[in-house]
């Protein structure tokens, strides 16, 4: 059974810088009770605050200590670097029906969490869509500019505009440079993020609330981009 989550301590962030220095099997596998104590057992503490919380703000969303977490192993079959974990850990939380066509939908739009030494921070949207689910978002653009405009104006006050990571020089083909929505077509991908998260924010018991605060103005952002992939919005769990 997950604990209550009562904040991170330094321990946890302690452990992390020291993973990057030390970043091997054997110094991992002598210290994995500190890691399981300070990291895991914590965010898994933490999701399932933040699911208590969507309940009630966006029942679609769902945050599960198993699905949600990402591994703290990385996958390093096509990568240079060989170090064998990451040096640090996250969350995304996820519509409930991902899944069902995931290769299709990508994973839907969500909210993700990032702990990291001097680099903690959140984001929401959806991270370089697939082609189908990509050419879904453009059309809902084309279909609903003023909507889509307005998720983005509640979403910049906790995130600012959306990351230009990946944006085209010009309009997609099919598109004309003229076209009332170009400057967002352009866009390959679609999030927004806050940072950094504060140490004092991630060391307090209050950090669910404060998450909260900051995902409840990227509803309906979210929405909007699980709406054009199919993904419907609920009003109950």
């Amino acid at each position: 059974m997950t604990n209550t989550f009562t904040g991170f301590s330094p321990a946890a962030l302690s452990f992390l810088r020291n993973l990057a220095k030390h970043n091997r099997r054997e110094w991992f596998e002598e210290r994995r009770e500190i890691y399981e104590r300070e990291l895991r057992e914590p965010v898994r503490a933490l999701i399932e605050e933040m699911d208590v919380r969507l309940a009630t703000a966006a029942p679609e969303i769902i945050g599960d200590p198993k699905r949600s977490p990402f591994r703290i192993h990385r996958d390093v079959r096509f990568s240079k670097d060989k170090s064998p974990y990451k040096t640090n850990v996250g969350f995304w939380l996820a519509h409930r029906d991902v899944g069902r066509a995931a290769s299709e939908i990508h994973g839907g739009a969500g909210f993700y969490f990032h702990l990291e030494p001097r680099a903690s921070f959140i984001a929401v949207g959806i991270w370089m869509p697939a082609p189908p689910a990509l050419a879904k978002l453009r059309a809902a653009i084309v279909d609903d500019l003023a909507g889509f405009k307005k998720t983005l104006t509640r979403l910049h006050r906790s995130f600012g505009p959306l990351s230009e990571e990946a944006v085209l020089r010009r309009p997609p083909r099919g598109y004309a440079e003229t076209h009332p929505a170009a400057a967002w077509l352009r866009y390959k991908s679609f999030t927004a993020s806050r940072r950094p998260l504060l140490v004092r924010d991630l060391r307090s018991p209050a950090l669910p609330d404060t998450l909260m605060r900051h995902y409840a103005d990227a509803i309906p952002f979210v929405r909007w981009l699980n709406a054009a992939l199919g993904l419907r919005p609920a009003t109950r769990r």
